[in-house]
């Protein structure tokens, strides 16, 4: 039986007035890649930042393996394992490389696959090139490097990708599905949300697609690309 990494059960998220999700539910199991999709404003950025802790939900149930983690500031989300990259990166551009990554360690709770400088370093060459650089000064891709590092970190048992390839040339979106591929296979429990829909059916195991809020579709990644139509209707791509 498959283990639950992260449940959401009728999320209703609201801000100020505004009604974002309604009833959201879905399951990202262990070890697998869930592509979070939709059209722009169908609320996947809410969606991430219920989970995380920026919005908390209305009402509703969000599990981590098991404990709940929904109304919890954000702090205490990422230390119990909850890892964001958040859309348009949102690294500290007045701290230096490893001052940004310093900022979010974490210690990790378990022995297997712990992230350390090191580690990041390794998986990103070019930063320690650039550790004591301004992250401000960095380009947009290394930017994007710094902030799935800066991720890593807290030493997550599932990562939360918001829009990872978006602004970034093809050399850079494809090394970023490189190391998302990577993480996958150490068995890292990840949510991918991604206007680019090659790179996330490349790599997503599941997938739920979401239209004003609403869940509209869940399943598996084959039975989305087999289907033109709810691509069209929902993604406004063929």
């Amino acid at each position: 039986m498959a283990t639950e990494a992260l449940a959401l059960s009728g999320i209703n998220a609201l801000y100020g007035d505004s009604h974002v999700l309604h009833d959201v539910s879905f399951t990202l199991n262990a070890g697998r890649v869930l592509a979070l999709l939709g059209r722009n404003g169908a609320g996947k950025t809410t969606c991430m930042s219920a989970i995380i802790g920026f919005v908390p939900p209305r009402d509703g149930e969000i599990r981590l393996f098991g404990e709940p983690i929904a109304r919890r500031v954000p702090e205490a989300i990422a230390r119990r394992g909850v890892g964001l990259v958040p859309q348009g990166r949102r690294i500290f551009p007045t701290l230096s490389v490893r001052e940004n990554l310093i900022v979010a360690r974490r210690p990790a709770r378990d022995s297997a696959n712990v992230w350390s400088l090191e580690r990041v370093f390794d998986l990103f060459p070019l930063l320690r090139q650039r550790a004591q650089q301004f992250a401000g000064s960095l380009s947009g891709g290394e930017q994007q490097m710094l902030a799935i590092s800066r991720a890593l970190m807290v030493n997550p048992r599932v990562l939360l990708l918001d829009e990872p390839s978006e602004g970034l040339a093809p050399l850079i979106v494809a090394e970023v599905g490189r190391t998302i591929a990577m993480l996958k296979r150490e068995g890292l429990s990840i949510v991918l949300v991604e206007q680019n829909l090659k790179l996330a059916l490349d790599l997503a195991d599941d997938v739920v697609l979401l239209n004003t809020g609403r869940v509209v579709f869940t399943g598996g990644i084959d039975a989305l690309r087999s289907d033109d139509a709810l691509i069209a209707q929902h993604l406004g791509v063929f």
